[in-house]
């Protein structure tokens, strides 16, 4: 895969620790006013009003169906409409489809699936569009939108019964193993929507059934529900002998990224792919109630919250404002006997212990009013200088809201308004009474976490406080078991695997898996807006551009809006994908999870995202790459009106694009989930100098996407340096309120054991270790292993049956003549050989 640029290009020069700023000591401000008048302006460019975005597993059911059609693609209803009616009349006299009775709909079903087993392509395609055209709901019929759709969700449950899927699922293996339409495609200079033709309206079939009947309603009759079951389980199992059907919906994605098959349209593709893992793995919702359901199946204790509900209920918070924190560390340099008398009280902190530290957070709730008076006044004598004192010398304390009461010998009191439960992870406990027996003691009891001997009394209250909110998660106990199998392969037996869904596609993708990632990023870096066009990168638009390129302003700027929602349709679809697929794995088991990870990261995936909100997020999410009037179905029900440079430049009312904000929010859990206790990772993510472009993500007032941001620069505040921390005080009151805790973790002082040397490839090369040894385990078992039993009696071996073919017998005296009684024994050579 081509190497995403660094993402910093383009950026103002920073300095070591990613902030802005020239070479040497931060100069002094020029003047208060100027000061004042600077952050008037920063903070007017940033304002954004509070995003009313609910986050869910898509989009509204009329949206996600537009986005199927490219403009481009419009003319191609009125096409299909008339294939339809030319062969409907043909076949029913005087009649429209919706005044036909079930059985009657479904007679002329059987008959479009059989005057689909033609030989002439053309007639091929002609009845497929009739199908399409039922499958897009009959809108000639239809008066309004919301009929186009009722119809358009009842013929594709009509289709699904009578047996279309199977036969369409033919016809596209068909296509994707046409070799001349490749070569056709492979000559052409400039490929175009008129090169897909038929795989388009094959795979808008399959997407429009997968799509309608994906979706669940309360009205639904239990025939209905039952075909949903049915349909689910014939996506998720081999039938036939034939892979998955998100298999086969990859391996289109890896041959068009190979260059073999240019023609593909690729987000037709994308879309139904993810549409696919969805439905047969489960949304949002279901995996919290899988994981609900797994804790209770290995023991552990339910969960606390469902993260997705916890943050629907969080507010936005102000973005930070730029000048202001630039103008906190570029305070003039404080006189030298301030310094001097300051620097004692600094040297008294650093000896005292953490919990002391931690305490005197009262007296840093004293000093913050008045570094907002300092902002605010006029005047720059010594009150302003002693304001800015504090924060400058005292290493960053984050206040807490002030409802928080001091922590209790007899009770946990936490702050008031924190919206998450703390966690603990066992690992943190050995951690702390591993320091503790060390302190108090001089040896450790290695992972004993019980006994406390020999250890003072807060230290107790501190363990049990610790105790209290131990988490342990569902990894935690398969890679514990992953240990035992490995230690005691012969007296645990055999694993029993379930055969979920999710497993099915895990030993599907396996081998295969590098190249899927590969292809989905190479296919992501072309979509994302910061990429400049290269003539080595893949075309992700030939299921967009005309046949007869534009040759008026008008007609440019529609297809330019119909290419950048193109792209943005893309890159939707592969964020939702990945993310869908890491939970799933991650829950099916540990190691799946990580051998995804570990090659999305290897490919580059950390510096990708991280180029991709190289930009100015807050456009990205308010930009109206739509034409309203052209969106299915509104296309179809109403007479297109001359479009004109207004309507174009128009849009739609609505506050935000649905789909970039869905993209962003998706590709920021993407980045938590590969750098999530990772420390190699997090480093990337620090060289990359990735906090000055999270820190602009802030700019958009969107609680979930703001959280997200803010947990990437939790984990790498303590590599970001102490100055970071001070010019960023709002940024680390944000993380505090908003952020999970977790009890022992002083991601805010910056004086972590893990602040260690970079060690990236001892970390990965551990991980791809217990990776290949679970992989090997679990699905490279050979057949005739030295494990295997051995029969070695003769009469049993000469005993069985086997199964030979039916000429058998015809040819057996010739078999026995030609390779028994003709051959001679050469006795000298099996006794060599043996």
């Amino acid at each position: 895969m081509e190497d995403p640029a660094a993402p910093g290009a383009g950026n103002p020069p920073t300095n070591g620790n990613g902030n802005g700023g020239g070479k040497g000591k931060p100069a002094a401000p020029k003047g208060r006013e100027a000061f004042r008048s600077q952050r008037r302006e920063s903070e007017g460019s940033v304002d954004c009003p509070t995003l009313e975005f609910e986050y869910g597993d898509a989009d509204g059911h009329a949206a996600e169906l537009s986005e199927l059609y490219s403009y481009t693609e419009n003319p191609e209803f009125t096409t299909n409409r008339r294939c339809f009616e030319e062969d409907f009349k043909t076949q029913v006299q005087g009649e429209e489809w919706l005044e036909l009775e079930e059985d009657a709909q479904k007679a002329y079903v059987m008959g479009l699936l059989d005057r689909l087993e033609v030989v002439s392509r053309e007639r091929r395609l002609k009845v497929a569009r009739a199908v399409l055209y039922l499958a897009q709901g009959t809108f000639g019929e239809c008066d309004s939108e919301v009929d186009v759709l009722h119809w358009s969700r009842y013929n594709c449950f009509l289709l699904y019964q009578m047996g279309t899927f199977s036969a369409f699922l033919e016809l596209l293996h068909m296509e994707i193993d046409n070799s001349q339409a490749c070569s056709s495609a492979l000559r052409k200079p400039a490929i175009s929507i008129a090169d897909s033709t038929e795989l388009r309206v094959l795979l808008s079939v399959l997407y429009l059934m997968v799509e309608n009947i994906r979706l669940e309603r309360e009205t639904d009759s239990c025939g209905w529900r039952t075909a949903r079951e049915t349909f689910r389980t014939e996506l998720s199992f081999s039938t036939h002998n034939q892979e998955p059907f998100a298999l086969l919906l990859f391996s289109m994605v890896t041959k068009f990224c190979s260059g073999l098959a240019p023609h593909f349209p690729i987000k037709k593709v994308l879309l139904l792919l993810w549409k696919v893992v969805m439905f047969t793995l489960g949304g949002f919702e279901h995996l919290q109630a899988l994981k609900v359901q797994k804790r209770a199946e290995l023991g552990l204790p339910p969960l606390a919250e469902d993260s997705i509900q916890v943050v629907k209920s969080m507010r936005a918070a102000s973005p930070p404002s730029y000048t202001l924190d630039l103008g906190e560390s570029q305070l003039a340099p404080l006189p030298s006997k301030l310094r001097g008398r300051r620097g004692s009280r600094r040297q008294l902190l650093t000896k005292q212990d953490s919990l002391d530290i931690y305490n005197e957070r009262d007296l840093f709730k004293t000093e913050e009013p008045a570094t907002e008076e300092e902002e605010e006044s006029a005047s720059d004598g010594e009150r302003t200088l002693d304001g800015e004192l504090d924060l400058l010398e005292q290493d960053p304390l984050v206040p807490p809201p002030p409802s928080q009461a001091p922590l209790s010998a007899e009770r946990v009191a936490f702050p008031k308004g924190l919206p998450w439960a703390p966690k603990v992870r066992q690992k943190d406990i050995e951690h702390f009474l591993e320091m503790s027996r060390n302190k108090f003691i001089g040896f450790t009891l290695g992972q004993d976490t019980d006994t406390l001997v020999g250890l003072p009394r807060p230290i107790h209250e501190s363990v049990k406080t610790l105790k209290q909110h131990k988490y342990v998660s569902i990894a935690d106990v398969q890679i514990k078991n992953e240990e035992e199998l490995e230690k005691c392969p012969m007296s645990l037996g055999e694993e029993v695997v379930p055969e979920t869904p999710c497993e099915i596609l895990y030993q599907g993708m396996l081998y295969s898996l590098p190249q899927y990632m590969i292809a989905l990023l190479k296919i992501l870096l072309a979509a994302a807006p910061t990429s400049k066009a290269k003539t080595d990168s893949i075309n992700i638009l030939a299921d967009v551009l005309p046949e007869e390129m534009p040759i008026t302003v008008l007609q440019s700027m529609k297809l330019g809006i119909d290419v950048n929602r193109h792209k943005e349709i893309i890159v939707k679809s592969i964020s939702a994908l990945l993310l869908l697929l890491l939970k799933h794995f991650k829950l099916n088991h540990i190691y799946q999870f990580e051998y995804v990870s570990q090659h999305l990261v290897f490919a580059n995936c950390i510096p990708l995202i991280l180029k991709f909100f190289n930009q100015n997020i807050l456009s990205y999410i308010t930009a109206k790459n739509g034409i309203s009037v052209l969106d299915y179905p509104c296309c179809t029900i109403q007479d297109l009106p001359e479009l004109t440079t207004e309507s174009l430049e128009a849009g739609d009312n609505n506050q935000f694009c649905w789909r970039n904000l869905f993209s962003c929010i998706n590709l920021l859990r993407l980045l938590n989930k590969l750098t999530k206790w990772k420390h190699s990772r997090t480093m990337m993510l620090v060289v990359f100098k990735s906090a000055p472009i999270l820190k602009r993500a802030l700019k958009v007032k969107q609680a979930m996407l703001q959280l997200y941001v803010l947990k990437l620069l939790k984990i790498q505040t303590k590599y970001l340096g102490r100055q970071w921390r001070k010019s960023n005080m709002k940024t680390m009151s944000a993380i505090y309120q908003k952020v999970r805790h977790r009890m022992n973790d002083d991601w805010a002082y910056g004086n972590d054991i893990d602040a260690r040397p970079w060690d990236f490839q001892a970390e990965e090369c551990t991980l791809r270790a217990n990776i290949e040894a679970f992989n090997s385990r679990r699905y490279d078992r050979p057949q005739d292993s030295e494990f295997s039993p051995v029969d070695n009696c003769l009469q049993s071996v000469l005993g069985q049956r086997l199964d030979l073919p039916e000429d058998f017998h015809y040819s057996y005296e010739l078999w026995l003549e030609r390779e028994v009684f003709s051959q001679p024994i050469c006795w000298e050579e099996l006794l060599q050989n043996h």
